[in-house]
């Protein structure tokens, strides 16, 4: 053995009992003095072992033969144990005291629900209703964050209105319609003008046109808005915009729209004429020469359409058109926009956010509508499809 012994034989308690005592193994026996563990413990310490008095010397007999080892160079010094880790805070506790904050996963700066009522923009409830906060401010402050002066939150309001329904027949609301939860076949109808009752019950839920709920059929009309369906404010904003901005002339907006190959948004439409005008292309413009601060781009528009109507009486400004050139007007006039936030403007889409908030409003009545009528399943006629081989 080269390799020093610490050794205990427990069991040195045995001669303080009257009786045998067995120790260890089961059936292990202590026939004599010899094979008691006091002997066993002389007999290891002769040999060289290191005994300790007691069980309880056991420890530090180890303890004193490693620093001999490691005194004489035969064994390593022992590395201390680094120090343990502290159990971090509860992130709940630390977020609470202040200490630390979580990351963020959204970051919104037009509302706050957290205190005692909500906010648009820092304005609270209170404040908006008291005021008498209309539609028009709730969009001045959720959209363009900052209360727009009344002449503006009445043209906002103006084009909702102006917007909000165009008949049946224009795809946003033709894709409601179909869509929108009718009647059964052979299901009855009400007479086309009720009698008014004191009293009604409610009919049970109706079955189907094509069946579905209100909002999937707002959802699939609004899905139909693109660049010749509502979205023409914004391309009608950025085309106006650009074209003055860059000093054309309106005929030379139209040769380079026409080399293009591009329709100039904002310009024609399928009924009214120069003979037949827009009432709402009127009344918006009107009210604009009246209340707003300058109208240079609506101008420019008309003068546009001034050289379209050469080519075609149906080439006039339409409403897409009108208050996309007056919405220009409306952030370069007054006063509280920066060029950069006017870029924003028109290319994120707020023309188009306009048109969608308004068009909703139509797209839920024809819903409705279909549903009060208890309209039948839609099938769309085969005499209005050509069958082409």
């Amino acid at each position: 053995m080269t390799k020093p012994v610490v050794a205990w034989v427990s069991g040195t308690c045995a001669p303080l009992f009257k009786s045998e005592v067995q120790f260890g193994h089961a059936g292990a026996r202590s026939g004599g003095d010899a094979e008691s563990a006091a002997a066993k413990n002389a007999a290891l310490r002769a040999a060289g072992a290191t005994v300790p008095e007691s069980f309880e010397g056991f420890e530090a007999a180890i303890k004193s033969v490693y620093e001999g080892l490691v005194a004489a160079g035969k064994a390593p010094a022992r590395t201390p144990k680094p120090a343990p880790r502290p159990l971090p805070t509860d992130l709940a506790a630390a977020v609470k005291a202040g200490a630390v904050r979580t990351p963020t996963n959204i970051v919104s700066t037009i509302c706050d629900d957290r205190g005692e009522e909500p906010t648009y923009c820092g304005v609270g409830m209170a404040a908006l209703v008291g005021g008498g906060a209309t539609v028009g401010d709730a969009v001045s402050l959720l959209w363009f964050k900052r209360r727009l002066p009344p002449y503006a939150v009445r043209f906002i309001e103006m084009a909702i209105v102006l917007c909000a329904d165009h008949g049946p027949c224009v795809s946003g609301a033709h894709n409601t319609i179909v869509t929108v939860r009718g009647e059964r076949r052979g299901a009855p109808r009400p007479a086309p003008r009720p009698a008014p009752q004191k009293t009604s019950t409610l009919s049970p839920p109706s079955q189907a046109r094509a069946g579905k709920d209100l909002v999937s059929s707002l959802v699939s009309g609004l899905l139909t808005i693109g660049p010749r369906f509502g979205g023409a404010i914004d391309d009608a904003a950025r085309r106006f915009g650009a074209a003055k901005d860059e000093g054309l002339t309106p005929d030379a907006y139209v040769d380079k729209m026409k080399k293009l190959g591009v329709r100039i948004p904002g310009i024609g439409h399928r009924i009214k004429s120069k003979d037949n005008r827009d009432a709402r292309v009127a009344l918006l413009s009107a009210y604009a020469r009246k209340f707003f601060p300058k109208t240079d781009y609506l101008a420019y528009a008309e003068a546009v359409e001034h050289e379209t109507l050469k080519k075609n009486a149906s080439l006039v400004v339409n409403v897409d058109g009108c208050i996309g050139a007056l919405f220009l007007d409306l952030l370069h006039s007054c006063g509280m926009f920066t060029e950069g936030e006017i870029a924003d403007v028109l290319r994120i889409g707020y023309l188009n956010g306009l048109f969608v908030l308004a068009r909703s409003i139509g797209l839920i009545g024809h819903a409705l509508d279909q549903q009060r009528l208890r309209e039948p399943l839609y099938r769309h006629p085969w005499d209005a499809v050509l069958y082409a081989k």
